[in-house]
């Protein structure tokens, strides 16, 4: 019975642990939320949070296999609900099913990098997953700032 933990290394002691050199420094925290509703009506196709998971997934094995840093971070399924008035007074109210990815800009990984490349990550990723779930609106955010990209918002 005890043959198959033979390799294994026994599980850390508290005394094990320490700061690991060069991983100290600001938390640069970021978060995208893209809805997994496609479309704006109710019967629009409701995507599988995996597909997002797949979708960040290849951005980042295409990223790094050209030699380029990529973001880490995990992905939640949660719902968001708002309301809005009505032109006749009255309130409405809805609710839709969202992907939210959240993780830190590690400095022990990221850190070399300016805040301006990190949001450029945290866009194209946005981007990704934008087109792959069908979303016009995507939210974005980073360490105290946010923003939206939009693609229905065209000049012209």
């Amino acid at each position: 019975m005890g043959e198959g933990f033979a390799g294994r290394s026994p599980a850390p002691r508290r005394e094990d642990y320490a700061v690991v050199e060069g991983s100290r420094g600001p938390r640069r925290d970021f978060r995208i939320t893209v809805g997994l509703r496609e479309g704006w009506d109710v019967e629009g196709r409701v995507y599988d949070v995996s597909e997002a998971v797949r979708t960040a997934r290849a951005w980042m094995s295409r990223r790094v296999g050209a030699g380029k840093p990529a973001l880490s971070g995990m992905f939640t399924r949660a719902e968001v609900t708002y309301a809005w008035p009505r032109p006749d007074g009255s309130t409405g109210s809805d609710r839709e099913p969202v992907a939210v990815f959240t993780g830190e800009a590690v400095h022990a990984y990221l850190g070399h990098l300016p805040d301006q490349d990190i949001e450029a990550m945290l866009n194209e990723l946005a981007v990704e997953l934008g087109a792959a779930l069908g979303q016009e609106r995507l939210y974005v955010a980073f360490c105290d700032r946010t923003w939206i990209l939009d693609a229905g918002e065209r000049l012209g």
